[in-house]
């Protein structure tokens, strides 16, 4: 099992299915940890569809620097950063098979020349498959966290990314409800667009947390696609809390727990 020495915990961001602001959660996390006084980086480990250079606003992909064969993590919004979108086009794909794919992430993870961190934050692919596998044997991850939308195709998935932690035996921190309310900006009227109620379900079923209900918003969209993740702007007075209250769980969660040593588990079922 390899370690990065120069940091002491780290915290997957995952999801069981695409599109449910996974990237988001992690981004916007990330500097909430940073706001708490921790030192913070961000590792974009979704191969196929890396977000994490458009949401922090990366502008580098001629100046990524490299010394004694390591890259140096470029600092943004005041984390360190790496992403495979740093060193490739917007439109080339990634057209690799999975251990390929899952080659680079590591090759990203252990080749990242990263800072004194308190805590790095993965953003993770969506699925069960081999970058999760891979981060799970290569490294000693302290905690993941799941997001889901309350709609129920969402929460199917999601428990299957809470079950591939555990054959991993990787901790759950807690589970991350986006979109779970739309709040009309004129009338105050709330529409549950996507249900309600299905993350605290999940976190019951398997006794864990559900760290925050995350509304709705079009801003946080915007925000994102301008390269200013909305934590940073600081506009939005409802959306920090939310963020606020998680970053605090997590640090609690650091704080309390030991670091496990993953072993995968996989039946012959």
């Amino acid at each position: 099992m390899n370690t990065l020495p120069t940091v002491k915990h780290i915290v997957a961001v995952a999801s069981g299915k695409g599109g449910v602001g996974k990237s988001t959660v992690a981004v916007n996390l990330a500097l909430a940890l940073s706001n708490q006084g921790l030192s913070v980086g961000l590792l974009d480990a979704d191969i196929y569809g890396p977000s994490q250079g458009l949401m922090l606003g990366a502008r580098i992909k001629e100046s990524l620097e490299v010394v004694d064969e390591m890259l140096i993590p470029v600092k943004l919004h005041g984390i360190e950063s790496m992403s495979i979108s740093f060193v490739s086009s917007d439109r080339t794909p990634a057209i690799w098979r999975g251990p390929m794919a899952s080659g680079a992430m590591e090759q990203l993870l252990m080749k990242t020349k990263w800072g004194e961190l308190d805590v790095l934050v993965v953003d993770m692919p969506p699925g069960t498959g081999d970058i999760q596998l891979t981060l799970s044997q290569k490294v000693r991850v302290s905690g993941a966290i799941i997001v889901t939308t309350p709609q129920n195709i969402a929460l199917l998935d999601a428990r299957k990314g809470i079950e591939m932690f555990r054959r991993v035996s990787i901790p759950v921190i807690g589970i991350v409800e986006n979109m779970s309310v739309y709040v009309c900006p004129d009338c105050g009227h709330e529409d549950r667009v996507y249900g309600s109620g299905g993350g605290l379900a999940a976190a019951k079923e398997y006794g864990t947390e559900l760290l925050g209900e995350i509304p709705l918003n079009s801003e946080i969209r915007e925000c994102s696609d301008e390269g200013q993740p909305m934590f940073s702007r600081g506009s939005e007075k409802i959306f920090n809390e939310i963020f606020l209250k998680i970053a605090e769980t997590v640090q609690k969660f650091l704080d309390s727990s030991a670091i496990p040593v993953p072993s995968l588990k996989i039946s012959d079922d």
